[in-house]
């Protein structure tokens, strides 16, 4: 590693104190900074230590939703999750990534911001858009199996790594911010990340000097929940494809849906097409199928990866229908749905 300096947070009225510039990083877990420091890829002249960061690692539920804070680690928040109803498809979601040590450290503002990244990023020999801009997108031509077919472009199609950060996603979290300045702002999370374009190196729209104090999940009941991930390995593994879905039924009517895909997108996907066509109509396999048909429209795939948009069809429609099946199984819910399948 190189040479650098530590500076330490205590709390969060401390961020106007701090000596912050473009070479400065908050250190939160370290789960992927640190292993990036590591590799040269990141090379911060100064470090902001926030593991002394009072009242951050403590999680709020009020009526009107739940407040996570920064520091809560991944463990920790998945616990909490497995004991509430409403938020089922996070505990799934974290749950599935990574291993039991990495989520013992990780923790919520810095699994948000973890790179996106993929093998060619972690090689310096190799170009790379997202770490060297005007270098070049390596994977293009070469092996992208694991690579977006969402929200790609010239300069980058590596894929978001978060499996947490799709499960906010379909919850419609939002992330608090306190910037530079010492003002506070709140970003819903399906606005939080930038897809590649003409900028690779951006990934979301904080800016310097920014830092994430909690993440907010409003209340509600959502229904039957489940997020499944299809991976190379039973762990330590990002998603090929993944998807978190909510799904509550009135009679054979969608009342509500909650959507989102992981493994497919420069960044965790918001599959608007399909929900306005599920939202509000007859629960059937051919709406799943025009809903599915109408998000995988624009999907761009690379030589690899043609497997990706098929995968994914298939496991939307399995956790659609495993939804729907739990709901029949319900009280309220006798009728023969799906005679069709």
């Amino acid at each position: 590693m190189n040479p650098f300096s530590v500076q330490t947070l205590g709390s969060e009225g401390d961020v106007e104190k701090l000596n912050l510039d473009a070479q400065t990083r908050y250190l939160a877990g370290g789960t992927n900074l640190v292993d990036l420091m590591k590799h040269q890829i990141e090379t911060p002249v100064s470090l902001v230590d926030l593991s002394e960061w009072e009242g951050a690692s403590e999680i709020e539920k009020t009526g009107n939703g739940y407040r996570i804070g920064a520091m809560v680690t991944n463990t920790e928040l998945a616990n909490f999750a497995w004991r509430e109803p409403s938020l089922s498809v996070l505990s799934q979601a974290l749950l599935s990534g990574a291993t039991v040590q990495l989520r013992n450290r990780a923790t919520t503002g810095g699994n948000l911001l973890q790179r996106t990244r993929c093998y060619y990023f972690y090689d310096t020999a190799k170009p790379c858009n997202k770490r060297e801009p005007g270098t070049g997108c390596s994977a293009l031509t070469g092996m992208n199996r694991i690579h977006a077919i969402f929200g790609t472009s010239e300069q980058c199609i590596a894929t978001h790594p978060s499996d947490m950060a799709v499960a906010l996603m379909a919850l419609n979290a939002s992330v608090s911010v306190k910037t530079a300045m010492g003002k506070n702002r709140d970003i819903a999370l399906r606005e939080f990340y930038c897809t590649p374009g003409e900028t690779p190196e951006r990934e979301n729209v904080l800016e310097q000097g920014d830092l994430i104090t909690s993440v907010y999940i409003p209340a509600g009941t959502r229904g039957t929940q489940h997020y499944y991930k299809v991976r190379d390995r039973a762990s330590y593994a990002f998603a090929l494809v993944s998807v978190a879905a909510a799904l509550e039924l009135n009679e054979e009517t969608i009342h509500s849906v909650s959507l989102s895909f992981g493994g497919v997108g420069t960044i965790p996907w918001y599959p608007k097409k399909a929900l306005e066509i599920l939202q509000g109509n007859k629960f059937s396999v051919q709406l799943l199928e025009k809903a599915i048909d109408a998000e995988l429209a624009d999907a761009k795939t690379f030589g690899s990866n043609d497997f990706k948009p098929g995968l994914l069809r298939r496991v939307f429609l399995s956790v659609m229908l495993s939804l729907a099946q739990r709901q029949k199984k319900q009280p309220g819910h006798e009728g023969a749905l799906y005679e069709n399948r």
